[in-house]
């Protein structure tokens, strides 16, 4: 087949392009200014505290004054801590005119801090308490380029360790007496702004090149796509230093005036959504999963399972003349979820079709996105006037996609390009971008007549059979996942003892013990065995037999992932031979 290039899609709504960050929070607090930026809960006694932009943006001018009187204009900067506002105000402060930034992930053992540290020759970093002790050590031990460390909880200065307040107290000072240095400071839209540090090893993980324009077309593209406004307010849950939390769930609620309220762990979800009138959340997949499940659970417990599927129908009815009553009809539902939730983007992995179906039958808007680290990230979305279950949606506004070497069914790898794209990747030798601006993604794709994507499953991750049949792991795993009390699924590939030239395909299936003897009433190993087996021959039936699983493997154990929670498959490989 040939490829196939596919032009954005329209925007559907007005938005304001901004050339880079500086422009964007200088815009967002003109407009915006008096309207809350923030909420989270006080540690002392769990009341809310708010900020306005004003105050925000006051405090992103004085940081960063103060880090240029310290000596690092221009200079690589870290940032690393669980989500909160002085993270953000780090952030931004980095971006807009005092040097790069380089988020770290919160969840990385010390060692991997330690050598990103190094790697990526930072000279400063700001951090929460919880990483005191590795950065003693990288003080200590003289890694890398390192001289200023930056507490974000420290009230003042504590021998070499500087205060992130104090240094804003600083920073009005010298402001009051006429310094403009950060005020003034011009930015580089082309330049690299943020080093990014894809999942993975240290040794395996890419050192990604974002700029202004880069972050700022996305911000540009979302806002063309999604109707958010001052109003609403977006839970950050995911964690901050991945991109598709950072742009989407922090940078674009900041251009657009909404506020952000901080998540304070995966057990206050359900509270926090109530506490700060969240109206919008951004998550991977399996966190819409567990909450529909919840949900659906308990309006199964109350007896109410037929009054919502009457209503469910009494909805569609409504809405083919125009009408939108699932507020109405699912208030006592959506008031559980905290009364004023109207907007899930899901993204990182593949959405189940039912949990998209069931939350969007409830009134939640709910939609499902795609990117990457090196793009941005968002490279196509569903939205209002685009929406396809099981899809992605379309290429953004200011993107092209492709697929390359498609085969009869039309499935190759999806390229991309466009402004969004990186830079490329800090010290690499090999151009990763070539010279008409195609990036490879690595996903396996399809695009149907009418421009939606379909991802079928990683390049490296499909398996290849004897007879040239290509099989996608996370296809089957999406069918297996459905099997009540599996929690989740490894679908490989393993030499067949009876043909070693060929695979065969084998399924290592986690189970919910819990659930399962609520579901089949037993706790006994070998009868679960059976049971889960009957149902993998169940899903057999329903596809070509040389997709057919002939091994499964039982456990609790929960797969090995990255801290995206992206299946290491390698690793897993590993373990199963």
């Amino acid at each position: 087949m040939r490829e196939r290039i596919c032009s954005g899609c329209e925007r559907i709504f007005e938005a304001r392009k901004f050339e880079n960050l500086k422009e964007m929070i200088k815009n967002t607090k003109e407009k915006f200014g008096d309207e809350t930026a923030f909420k989270f809960k006080s540690d002392n006694n769990g009341e809310i505290i708010t900020m306005n932009y004003n105050q925000y943006i006051d405090e992103i001018n004085a940081l960063g004054t103060a880090l240029i009187s310290v000596g690092l204009k221009d200079k690589r900067i870290g940032v690393i801590s669980e989500n909160r506002y002085e993270w953000e105000e780090a952030y931004l402060t980095i971006a807009c005119g005092t040097g790069i930034v380089v988020p770290l992930d919160k969840s990385l053992p010390d060692n991997e801090i330690l050598s990103l540290i190094e790697r990526s020759e930072m000279e400063a970093i700001f951090y929460s308490s919880k990483y005191d002790e590795v950065m003693k050590k990288a003080k200590d031990e003289k890694i890398g380029k390192i001289k200023f460390f930056i507490s974000m909880d420290l009230e003042e200065k504590k021998k070499e360790v500087y205060s992130q307040k104090e240094l804003i107290k600083l920073g009005k000072d010298l402001i009051k007496n006429g310094a403009t240095s950060y005020l003034d400071a011009e930015i580089n839209n082309e330049e690299m702004a943020v080093m990014l540090f894809t999942s993975g090893t240290t040794s395996q993980s890419k050192a990604v090149k974002l700029s202004h324009n880069n972050i700022c077309s996305n911000i540009y593209d979302i806002a063309s796509t999604f109707d958010v406004t001052s109003n609403d307010t977006f839970l950050s849950f995911l964690p901050l230093h991945h991109v598709f939390e950072c742009t989407v769930g922090f940078l674009y609620p900041v251009s657009v005036g909404a506020n952000i309220g901080f998540c304070q762990g995966i057990r206050h979800i359900a509270e926090n959504l109530k506490d700060y009138e969240a109206s919008a959340m951004i998550a991977v997949p399996i966190l819409f999963d567990n909450m529909y499940k919840k949900v659906m659970q308990s309006i199964e417990k109350k007896g109410k399972l037929g009054t919502v599927q009457f209503g469910i129908k009494l909805s569609k009815i409504a809405k083919v003349f125009g009408i939108d009553i699932r507020r109405k009809l699912f208030k006592e539902v959506l008031d559980s979820l905290g009364g004023k939730l109207r907007l899930f983007v899901a993204g990182g992995a593949a959405f189940d079709p039912e949990t998209e179906k069931g939350l969007n039958n409830l009134g939640i808007e709910t939609y499902q996105g795609y990117g990457l680290t090196e793009t941005s990230p968002v490279i196509a979305a569903e939205h209002p006037t685009c929406r396809k279950i099981g899809s992605i949606g379309k290429t953004f506004p200011s993107l092209e996609t492709k697929i390359i070497e498609p085969d009869e069914m039309g499935i190759g790898e999806l390229a991309v390009r466009g402004p969004s794209v990186m830079l490329g990747y800090y010290g690499e030798k090999e151009k990763s971008i070539t010279e008409d601006g195609w990036f490879n993604t690595g996903d396996l794709a399809y695009i149907d007549k009418n421009g939606f994507i379909f991802i079928t499953g990683r390049k490296k991750s499909v398996i290849v059979l004897k007879n040239g049949k290509n099989v996608y792991p996370e296809e089957i795993e999406t069918l297996i996942n459905k099997i009540s009390g599996v929690k989740e699924s490894f679908v490989y590939g393993k030499p067949d003892k009876e043909d070693p030239i060929d695979l065969k395909i084998g399924v290592k299936i986690v189970y919910d013990k819990d659930k399962i003897k609520e579901e089949y009433n037993t706790e006994d190993l070998e009868e679960i065995k059976k049971i889960m087996w009957n149902k993998v021959k169940e899903i057999n039936r329903t596809m070509p037999t040389y997709k057919y699983v002939k091994e499964m493997i039982l456990t609790e154990e929960e797969l090995i992932k990255t801290t995206t929670l992206k299946i290491k498959r390698f690793e897993e490989i590993k373990k199963v031979m």
